[in-house]
């Protein structure tokens, strides 16, 4: 009997052991299998855009704060004293050369006229009667009749009304001119200012009533450093693959203050003759058509205008580069499909492209958008896209 229990026994722990092993081995198998399924769902290859990294010829641009004034100013000043009794035209208006702006009290200058042309008619009298003096006693000088001292004094007093009536014909004229001038005209074609006089303000030639500038076309002022003048010299006629450069005949944009660029280009008229000491540049002048008179003096903005050519230039979308902590990185996608961050140095743009002047080779992959998903290593699918930097 005892050996029966014993039997019993020692069956029932084999039996219960291998339960034991087989339930722990189907709970290991199923633990497997289901962290095999979260590892598949929980990191799946993102898809990212990308585009290969393109070289060209790129022309590069200057750009210079520019002032703006007039192609002429021209300050509108009085020639005679007197009392302002009218003002001809609207401030602010354009006005034509010649024009009448403002009118001095004619009175005193037609009454010293007046004087004038009595004084002169004075002494082409006075020459009328030592002319026939001298006609009349010249017969009898020769006859001696009379004496010939009498003919000398009456030719002599003939060369003196003669010189009197030079004199007073230059003071009419004189004051021919000065009553000419109580009329204040404009000098040029332009944009008349906000008058500096009052009606019944006493006026000096010294006295500035306006000014006028001929703003079409309109002058623009910028200054370039001394370097960047040489270099425009000794490049003026750099050649690249499709075109000439020229900095001082190339066409200029410009670029208001509220980020706008004006529609009509300009070129530049010429270079001052000297450096500023002060600040080591030199100033240069260009002219924009301006109808419409939209450009006025004393404007500022942006002048842009080409001034080299980068051959086989690495160009990439400036959505492509990320800043992060003063650098600038791209996402550079591998052969394996594998990101790999790296810093670039950016240089020039060219409309909606970033030439890189350091960090990537030409035929290289960049992600260009989504950088803030995606980390050094991880795994991609690159889609290629297209993209086109024109802009200028």
């Amino acid at each position: 009997m005892r050996d029966d229990v014993h039997f019993l026994f020692r069956y029932v722990s084999r039996l219960l052991s291998r339960t034991v092993v087989l339930a722990i081995a189907a709970v290991g198998i199923f633990a497997s299998g289901c962290s095999r399924g979260r590892a598949i769902t929980a990191t799946p290859v993102p898809e990212v855009e990308v585009t290969t990294v393109e070289t060209q010829d790129v022309p590069m641009y200057g750009e210079w704060v520019a002032t703006l004034d007039g192609y002429v100013n021209a300050e509108i000043r009085p020639q005679v004293s007197g009392y302002i009794i009218k003002q001809n035209y609207t401030e602010g208006s354009l006005v034509r050369k010649g024009q009448v702006l403002f009118e001095i009290d004619p009175r005193p200058f037609q009454a010293t006229l007046d004087h004038a042309k009595g004084d002169l008619a004075q002494a082409e009298a006075q020459l009328g009667k030592s002319t026939l003096d001298v006609e009349r006693d010249t017969p009898l000088a020769e006859a001696r009749a009379i004496a010939k001292s009498q003919l000398d004094n009456e030719v002599q007093a003939k060369l003196g009304a003669r010189a009197a009536v030079e004199s007073a014909r230059a003071a009419v004229e004189q004051a021919q001119l000065n009553l000419e001038w109580t009329k204040v005209t404009s000098l040029v074609d332009g944009i008349a200012g906000i008058a500096q006089v009052q009606m019944g303000n006493l006026v000096a030639p010294t006295s500035i009533l306006t000014s006028v500038s001929q703003v079409d076309p309109i002058k623009a002022f910028f200054p370039i450093t001394e370097n960047e003048y040489l270099l425009a010299q000794s490049k003026d006629k750099a050649i690249s693959s499709k075109h000439t450069i020229s900095f001082f005949s190339n066409s200029l944009q410009l670029m208001l203050t509220d980020g706008s660029i004006y529609a009509l280009k300009g070129k530049i008229l010429l270079a001052d003759r000297q450096v500023d000491a002060g600040t080591g540049t030199i100033r240069i002048v260009a002219a924009f058509p301006n109808p419409g008179n939209v450009l006025r003096p004393g404007q500022y903005g942006r002048v842009r205008v080409e001034t080299s050519m980068k051959k086989a230039a690495l160009l990439l979308p400036q959505s492509a580069v990320a800043h992060l902590q003063g650098s600038n990185q791209v996402a550079v996608v591998g052969s394996d499909h594998k990101v790999s961050m790296r810093t670039v140095k950016p240089g020039a743009t060219v409309g909606t492209m970033w030439v890189i002047d350091e960090g990537l080779r030409p035929g290289e992959q960049v992600v260009v958008g989504g950088l803030q998903q995606i980390r050094e290593g991880t795994l991609v699918t690159p889609k290629l896209v297209h993209l086109s930097g024109e802009g200028n």
